[in-house]
């Protein structure tokens, strides 16, 4: 059953992805996001928001859900929460953009409660095909400088946990330059609604980190060969989201809408047998700073 305020935060996450919606698709100038509302069997549902074929992005989504119900138990167990009952809610989203030179990008920003148990998810991370060190100094900055307002310490724990999550095991790299992300934010505390204005104030700073970048890459000049690398390197993202990420396997497990789901997915990408770039290209020197660096610090 949902609480007054698990009803506060549900508002607050629509009127987010409205928010985040218009600022991309005035960033587009082309392409408008078509909305597809749903209902999850056993309660609750949310609007689906993907962009394609615009000016910038060629292919994107803005994900709102909130969902209520009834946890497997052995998936209850797993979450760590009390009980089977469970509501979450948040805003989910992916862009990727058409030019190699602008950076995918990823951000989500959730609330779960599980019996008694609540707490917060979030974060956002950027993953470009060429390396931009502005552009990483940037995304950076503006995320530390929102965590900063709260704890000065957030930033480095976030920073890190960031690292660790989005690394691919199996190919020994993280999926791109980071970001922020934290995961069950206020569980077992008194309080935890004390994080709601953290929570707010880094999904508000997603916009300021984003678009910049996407105002100075997205119009330069590329051909085949960027085109290629770039969908070499959307087929790392692919593996990351089927193979680690959580929010997939959260969505698929609590019987979420699928299109939904999948919907991080890039619309194109290639895996190259054994590939990898020549040494001294630009594409190798992205993929040599597939690694926990102190981006904020750099110039």
């Amino acid at each position: 059953m949902r609480t007054p305020y698990s009803h506060e935060v549900e508002t607050f996450m629509r009127a987010l992805q409205d928010r985040i919606t218009a600022g991309l698709e005035a960033a587009d100038g082309r392409g408008r996001f078509r909305e597809d509302p749903w209902e999850r069997p056993g309660g609750g549902g949310g609007r689906a928001r993907v962009i394609e074929e615009g000016r910038v992005f060629e292919k994107g989504g803005v994900n709102f859900s909130a969902v209520e119900g009834e946890l497997p138990p052995e998936f209850a167990r797993r979450v760590g929460g009390e009980g089977t009952q469970f509501f979450a809610t948040g805003v989910s989203l992916v862009l990727h953009p058409r030019n190699p030179h602008c950076p995918t990008v990823h951000a989500n920003f959730r609330y779960f409660e599980q019996g008694a148990a609540r707490w917060w998810g979030g974060g956002a991370d950027l993953t470009p095909s060429y390396l931009y060190v502005s552009d990483a100094a940037h995304f950076h900055r503006t995320l530390q400088a929102a965590c900063d307002r709260h704890d000065r310490a957030y930033y480095p724990c976030f920073k890190a946990a960031c690292d660790q999550y989005f690394f691919l095991k199996h190919r020994g790299e993280t999926r791109g330059l980071g970001g922020i992300f934290f995961d069950h934010l206020g569980r077992g505390e008194a309080d935890p609604t004390r994080h709601f204005p953290l929570v707010r104030d880094t999904a508000h700073a997603f916009l300021p980190a984003y678009l910049p970048i996407v105002e100075r890459r997205a119009s330069l000049c590329y051909g085949a060969r960027e085109r290629r690398h770039q969908l070499w390197r959307r087929g790392r993202y692919a593996e990351f989201n089927l193979l680690y990420d959580r929010g997939t396997v959260f969505g698929l497990e609590t019987q979420g809408r699928v299109e939904s789901i999948l919907m991080s997915l890039p619309p194109l990408c290639r895996w190259g047998y054994n590939e990898s770039p020549a040494p001294g290209t630009p594409e190798a020197r992205l993929v040599e700073h597939l690694r926990a660096c102190d981006w904020a610090s750099r110039d």
